[in-house]
């Protein structure tokens, strides 16, 4: 079973990279292999959404319910889909007034040997692919943004 975990110091604040990967309506925008993301159901602090994520013929979509402690937190619960497991968990900690740290830990597998065999294969490049995206979309978003510690989506920025 794939297992990640890695920290990385932003030069964003803690609320600006919440944002970020609170945004999962434009997943699809930039994150690799993301075909759709629909949500389901939105209450208080927490999102209940689809995710399908596809590459070449091979394509799954999965349900997550996504637990949200603004600014200091995100954790994914899987529902259903083609895992046995997913457990993945953002964690933002100021570091000054214009920085963050960033931690990011995610647990899966796969019912079916075929497919957990294959992840095996790929799973650090798949990683650190996507784990690049969120940088580049941050980059995107706020590189012309003043650091903010307020609230809001990205899209809105």
């Amino acid at each position: 079973m794939p297992q990640h975990q890695e920290t990385r110091l932003m030069p964003y604040t803690a609320a600006q990279m919440f944002d970020l990967v609170a945004d999962i309506e434009h997943y699809p925008d930039f994150l690799p292999w993301c075909q759709k993301a629909r949500i389901l159901s939105r209450k208080k602090n927490k999102v209940t959404a689809d995710l399908v994520i596809g590459y070449k013929l091979f394509q799954e979509k999965f349900t997550s319910e996504v637990v949200l402690d603004q600014p200091h937190s995100i954790t994914v619960h899987y529902r259903s889909g083609p895992l046995s497991h997913l457990s993945n968990a953002w964690q933002f900690k100021a570091k000054g007034k214009k920085s963050c740290e960033v931690s990011f830990q995610v647990d899966f597998d796969f019912h079916s040997p075929l497919l957990r065999a294959a992840m095996n294969i790929f799973f650090d490049k798949a990683l650190s692919k996507m784990v690049s995206a969120f940088e580049t979309r941050a980059e995107k978003l706020y590189k012309d943004c003043p650091a903010r510690e307020g609230r809001g989506s990205p899209a809105a920025t």
